[in-house]
C-alpha cells in the first residue's frame, strides 16, 4: 500500500540522515560508518550481470536505495570513510527466503517461483558477518560494495538444490499471477520475481575470501 511504501521509505532515508548527522556533529567522528542497502537498487535487470558501477534500476525499490544511500552524503563530505554494503538474498534457517521456504520444500510442497528463470544473488548468513568484518577492516573500501556470493543461480537451481538435500522433489511450482494476488503486483514484480545477477566486485579485489562461494555445500551446511 502507499502507507506501507511511505514507511518503508522514511524509516530507511530520514533514520539515515539523522545517524549521518550526529555522526558529523560528535566530537569523535567514527572511522567508518557501514551503511546497509540492498541489491534491490539495480531493479529487474534479466540476464545483465551487474556490479558496483552499474546504474540504478527503475521502480519503488530501486528509489528507495538510491535515497537510501544518498542520506549518507553529510559523512561522506565530512570525510568519514563510507561504505554502502548491498546486501542480497542472505540464507539462514531461521528467516528470510529460505526461513519461509524450508517447510514447505520439507513436505514434498516446493517447487520454482514463477519461470523460476530470474537470477537470485545469495550469501550465507556467515559471509554476511564475515563481509562486514572485513569493510570495517580494509581501508580502501568506500562506497558501493555488493554482499552476496560469487555464484548467483537461477531460481529453477535453487530449488532444485534445496530440494535435492532435502530429498524431496521440487515439482510445485508458484506461478506468477498467485504471487501478484497474494503480494500485490508490484511486491512481486520486484521482489519474488525481479531478475538480479550481481557480482561482489569489490570484495572479490579488496581480498575477502568467501566462506561459502557455491550454493549446495551453503545449503548443506545451513539445513544440516
Amino acid at each position: 500500500t502507499h502507507e506501507k511504501m511511505s514507511n518503508i521509505r522514511d524509516s530507511r532515508v530520514q533514520g539515515t540522515r539523522n545517524l549521518a548527522a550526529a555522526l558529523v556533529q560528535s566530537e569523535a567522528k567514527p572511522r567508518v560508518f557501514i551503511c546497509a542497502s540492498a541489491i534491490g537498487f539495480y531493479g529487474n535487470r534479466g540476464d545483465e550481470i551487474l556490479g558496483e558501477k552499474s546504474p540504478m534500476g527503475r521502480g519503488f525499490l530501486p528509489e528507495v536505495c538510491g535515497e537510501w544511500e544518498d542520506a549518507t552524503r553529510t559523512a561522506v563530505t565530512a570525510g568519514i570513510r563510507t561504505v554502502n554494503i548491498r546486501i542480497g538474498l542472505v540464507l539462514s534457517p531461521q528467516g528470510g527466503a529460505l526461513g519461509s521456504m524450508l517447510t514447505p520444500f520439507k513436505l514434498g510442497l516446493g517447487g520454482r517461483v514463477g519461470s523460476g528463470q530470474q537470477w537470485w544473488s545469495w550469501i550465507h548468513i556467515d559471509d554476511i558477518i564475515g563481509a562486514i568484518h572485513h569493510a570495517i577492516r580494509t581501508e580502501s573500501l568506500t562506497g558501493p560494495v555488493n554482499l552476496v556470493g560469487p555464484n548467483a543461480v537461477r531460481n529453477v537451481e535453487f530449488t532444485k538444490v534445496l530440494a535435492s538435500i532435502l530429498k524431496r522433489p521440487a515439482i510445485f511450482p508458484v506461478p506468477a499471477f498467485a504471487l501478484r494476488l497474494a503480494f500485490g503486483e508490484q511486491a512481486a514484480d520486484e521482489m519474488l520475481l525481479a531478475s538480479l545477477r550481481v557480482q561482489p566486485g569489490k570484495l572479490g579485489s579488496s581480498g575477502y575470501a568467501f566462506r561459502f562461494p557455491a550454493l549446495r555445500p551453503a545449503l548443506e551446511n545451513l539445513v544440516r
